[in-house]
């Protein structure tokens, strides 16, 4: 297989809804099953060969920086920081100097999905499109993006944190992006991948794809899912074995 791109985790936000839990500290290090959350995404991102990752922070960035420092879990560390809140596309955006690879992939700093990394890279390769993004199957949450793609993959509809009880997929948060989509992204500014750039980004016919999972997505965005995610994804650490 060719060699993936680099990878970029956008844990910037401050997490005002899990302060209960951790206080001050960022959402994506609070802890689980003894780690920081952060640590469970690099220890994921190196079981599947990747080599290289900029982590997009912002709140409390230096507490991440002095925890994982320039190489980690067996990564190099690169940090692309914002000096005010840019949302997940402003962040993207803010990253892309520091780019080495045509293509990112993009996780969000605060949710894991069990899915085959290596193999989403090759299928978004084959596919040839300008963006994939990793699917999982619909649950009773009313809070996710709903995701309609038809038989062949192509992605047909996109309703970030709105909820359809139609739809058969949700967005696990996960994407694989060309680095010249992400140029296309105004700089500076405060923008989100998932409530703009993708609705905008369909409906001005650029090429996506989904990438569908059967894996568990697991988030950490409120106390009582904090809670949840202990034994599921200390669990998950035990499980896991190296591809």
């Amino acid at each position: 297989m060719p060699s993936l791109p680099d990878a970029v985790v956008l844990c910037g936000g401050a997490g005002l809804r899990l302060r209960s839990v951790t206080g001050d500290a960022p959402k994506s290090m609070a802890s689980i099953a003894g780690r920081p959350f952060l640590e469970l995404l690099l220890r994921q991102l190196h079981r599947h060969g990747f080599q290289r990752v900029i982590m997009a922070v912002g709140y409390q960035k230096d507490s991440i920086r002095s925890h994982f420092g320039a190489e980690a879990c067996g990564l190099k560390v690169i940090y692309s920081e914002e000096s005010s809140p840019l949302g997940t596309g402003g962040a993207l955006r803010n990253a892309v100097d520091e780019l080495e690879s045509e293509s990112v992939l993009v996780m969000n700093g605060d949710s894991y999905t069990d899915v085959d990394l290596r193999q989403f890279v090759e299928q978004h390769r084959i596919s040839g499109a300008e963006a994939s993004l990793v699917v999982v199957p619909a649950d009773d949450r009313q809070d996710c993006g709903s995701v309609f793609a038809d038989e062949r993959g192509k992605l047909t509809g996109f309703n970030e944190k709105e909820s359809d009880r139609g739809a058969p997929y949700i967005n696990a948060g996960i994407y694989l992006l060309s680095k010249t989509l992400l140029l296309e992204i105004p700089s500076g500014l405060q923008v989100s991948l998932e409530r703009q750039l993708f609705p905008q980004w369909l409906e001005a016919g650029h090429s996506i794809r989904v990438f569908f999972s059967q894996g568990g997505c697991t988030d950490i965005g409120t106390p009582e899912r904090f809670r949840e995610a202990q034994d599921v994804l200390a669990s998950a650490e035990r499980s896991t074995t190296t591809p």
